[in-house]
């Protein structure tokens, strides 16, 4: 049983605050001394890094989609053990899932399976007392717990009277009214907001302000309640050790710095615990890879703004290429498999696939079931699981069909044509995957990195 007192940070919609909020309550609860566990719901990664920086601890995420429901109990379990309060920010508006599925995968799916209730964010820039209908909306449909409000935005003491009146009208609590402050606005760009490891010492002063602003604006012991009213939660605490860890300790590198940043933090401690040394390389800064490196995996993150440094670090380019060569796995999403292109906006990348990389106006974004159409590091052909595309770019040609027999495309899935690359010892896409989905992806991983480095 799992008793962390818990809360989840819910909007009507995008763009409302949840992150502000959410963030904010975090650093709040830290400067008090507690031990907070944050977490998000579905495939964000960019959320997750200013939620770190507040709470001192990696963010997570919670996604049914990806990894199914059974595992959010024991992955929230994993991530809260031994914290004081947990801290759940939505995705989208409270009832969005995935598209065609209902709630599926949305912020009230989650709330539902964590049992834990839901403070509403508003943003009540433009709301007058019509706020009440929409909050008595949200708490009378659906099943989740509607437990109060805070207010984003609010534009003076008597706006702030004004809704507060309103929402006691249907009987729902105010928990915190925040005003507009521009010191804790963080710049946006292509995909959302600039991660908090691209401008670490502004991203450090804006959590800092966030964490006053929250505790002068919001009632942190009414939130306290709120979240110490949950019941126990039946779940054991997913674990990433392996029954049958490789032996040998062989080197895993993962790509991390300001141009990788996309990467759960359950990838790195499967790869610890399927027996791997897993060391961080930065492809902006070191200029080779660890020494003994067996296997290389690269996350996502935004290749195309650093395009001219990753060109003009060439001795990485290099290392990387003759990993690729000597067949030792290398496992790339997204951004990763930009980086392996021959070039990226023109410029000179690593090599190590035949085809080249852009920027697109073109937004790609959704949940994918896909199948692995080659044996790759990950999974034999004919493997089925599901993923998520968030990019601006395209690599050209789409898919390695013509590697065939040395290798092919990654992955098909409906509606597209097959999509990345594929060999024995290699796999790059653009398919984002949670490895907590399947905990044989690490060992596989590590097993064959053991297994080739020693050949």
């Amino acid at each position: 049983m799992v008793n962390v007192p818990r809360v989840v940070i819910a909007a009507p919609a995008s763009g409302h605050g949840k992150t502000t909020v959410a963030t904010g309550l975090l650093a709040a609860f830290a400067a008090r001394g507690m031990r907070v566990a944050p977490f998000k719901v579905g495939p964000d990664y960019i959320d997750p890094g200013y939620h770190s920086l507040a709470a001192g601890r990696p963010g997570r995420n919670l996604d049914p989609v990806m990894v199914g429901e059974d595992l959010i109990g024991p992955l929230f379990a994993h991530g809260s053990a031994g914290t004081d309060l947990a801290v759940i920010e939505g995705v989208m508006g409270l009832y969005d899932g995935r598209t065609g599925a209902g709630d599926t995968g949305s912020t009230a799916h989650v709330a539902a399976l964590l049992d834990a209730p839901v403070l509403l964010v508003v943003d009540a820039a433009a709301q007058g007392r019509s706020v009440a209908a929409l909050v008595h909306g949200f708490r009378s449909f659906g099943t989740v717990r509607l437990a109060g409000v805070i207010l984003n935005r609010v534009g003076s003491d008597r706006h702030e009277a004004l809704l507060r009146e309103a929402c006691e009208e249907v009987g729902t609590p105010v928990l915190g009214a925040l005003r507009r402050a521009d010191a804790v606005a963080a710049p946006a760009r292509h995909l959302g907001l600039i991660p908090a490891a691209e401008r670490r010492a502004e991203a450090v002063a804006s959590v800092a302000a966030l964490a006053s602003l929250v505790a002068s604006a919001v009632d942190l012991d009414a939130v306290l309640a709120v979240a110490r009213s949950v019941p126990p939660l039946a779940a054991t605490p997913w674990s990433p050790a392996a029954e049958n860890p490789v032996p040998g300790r062989p080197v895993v590198a993962i790509a991390g710095g300001p141009a990788f940043t996309f990467a759960y933090a359950e990838t790195a401690e499967l790869l610890s615990g399927a027996g791997a040394e897993v060391v961080t390389v930065d492809p902006l800064r070191d200029e080779a890879l660890p020494e003994h490196t067996a296997a290389l995996v690269v996350g996502g993150g935004f290749p195309e703004v650093y395009a001219a440094e990753l060109s003009a670090n060439e001795p990485l380019r290099l290392a990387v290429a003759s990993l690729a060569a000597a067949d030792l796995p290398i496992v790339a999403e997204c951004a990763g498999l930009l980086w392996l292109c021959r070039t990226l906006d023109g410029r000179p990348m690593c090599g190590v696939l035949d085809a080249e990389a852009a920027m697109t106006p073109t937004l790609t974004l959704g949940y994918r079931d896909a199948v692995a159409l080659s044996d790759s590091p990950l999974f034999p052909a004919g493997s089925r699981i599901t993923g998520h595309e968030f990019h601006r770019t395209t690599a050209h040609p789409r898919s390695g069909l013509l590697l065939e027999p040395a290798g092919g495309a990654a992955w098909a899935w409906r509606g597209a044509d097959p999509e990345g690359f594929a060999t024995p010892t290699l796999q790059a896409s653009y398919l984002h995957l949670h490895w907590a989905a399947d905990r044989a992806i690490a060992r596989r991983v590590v097993a064959q990195a053991a297994r080739m480095f020693a050949g």
